[in-house]
């Protein structure tokens, strides 16, 4: 089993002087891949100083995209991800290997509340967990750690739905539970990662919410779309009931409601279809390419 390691890295060249000598003596025979994400510090020399493959990009195109480059370079049966700064133990891998090898096509670092960088940032993903499990019925236990590794023939199934920002663990995750993919959590220890964070709080604000939708719309759009409907239809409802007692008429805002439960759910029924139809496709050209 050929194994390839994927770091993404912007900027991350005191990190990578700590996490690539591990690597290299943990894994002597794995293939190491630093995608330089457009830094303008020392990344790629350190990278290449330290023995590992290094792909360049002119620009920084996201995280989400680094680690697209990076599967579609790798030569390996399993692919380990994992971050550039420091934050994750190259130690925990065999962890991470033993479990795939139970049967599991990714097998995810989980961190607990320690590993959170900050309140807010552990809030949020105790958040993602919470409705990831909920659209799963499989317990979540850390939907957004970058710490993972995969079968690599399942995962290139998934690199065309992969945004090219920074939510590529939750798109993956829920593209391998949509697909039937056995999905494993392990405990892992994180330090605090070396460097200055890229995270913003305003930008990470609203990919906050596009995530929310997101987890809902990867897996099953209905079971988003029909509670919001059922809202509408009963909020509706509720108000035509207030109006015909107190004013014994049928009111443009209780249609109003009415026609919008119906629009949302038509529009969850499409959604649906297309997830449905998406995930079809994926599999179909992963068949075509075995």
């Amino acid at each position: 089993m050929k194994i390839s390691v994927i770091l993404p890295a912007k900027n991350e060249a005191e990190g990578l002087r700590r996490t690539l000598p591990a690597l290299r003596a943990l894994l002597l025979e794995a293939e190491v891949i630093v995608v330089d994400d457009g830094s303008t510090d020392d990344t790629a020399a350190v990278a290449a100083e330290h023995g590992a493959r290094t792909l360049s990009a002119p620009y920084s195109m996201g995280n989400g995209a680094a680690i697209k480059r990076g599967a579609r370079a790798a030569r390996g049966d399993v692919l380990v991800f994992m971050d550039a700064d420091g934050q994750h133990d190259p130690a925990s891998i065999p962890k991470l290997l033993a479990k795939l090898e139970e049967g599991y096509d990714m097998v995810v670092g989980a961190r607990d509340w320690s590993g959170q960088a900050g309140v807010s940032r552990g809030m949020a993903n105790a958040f993602y967990n919470w409705l990831a499990s909920r659209m799963t019925a499989f317990d979540v236990k850390d939907l957004t750690s970058g710490f993972r590794v995969v079968r690599a023939h399942r995962f290139c199934e998934f690199l065309h739905l992969l945004p090219n920002g920074f939510s590529y663990p939750t798109t993956s995750t829920m593209a391998f539970f949509r697909s039937a993919y056995p999905v494993a959590y392990v405990p892992i220890p994180v330090a605090r990662r070396i460097g200055k964070s890229h995270i913003r709080p305003i930008r990470d604000g609203i990919r906050f919410l596009l995530i929310i939708f997101k987890i809902a719309t990867l897996y099953s759009p209905l079971k988003l779309f029909v509670p919001v409907a059922m809202m509408f239809f009963f909020t509706g409802l509720g108000y035509y009931a207030f109006t015909y007692f107190t004013m014994h008429r049928f009111t443009n805002m209780s249609l109003l409601l009415f026609s919008a439960s119906v629009i949302i759910f038509l529009i969850g029924l499409i959604s649906e279809q297309i997830t449905s139809l998406t995930y079809l496709a994926s599999q179909g050209d992963d068949r075509r390419d075995a």
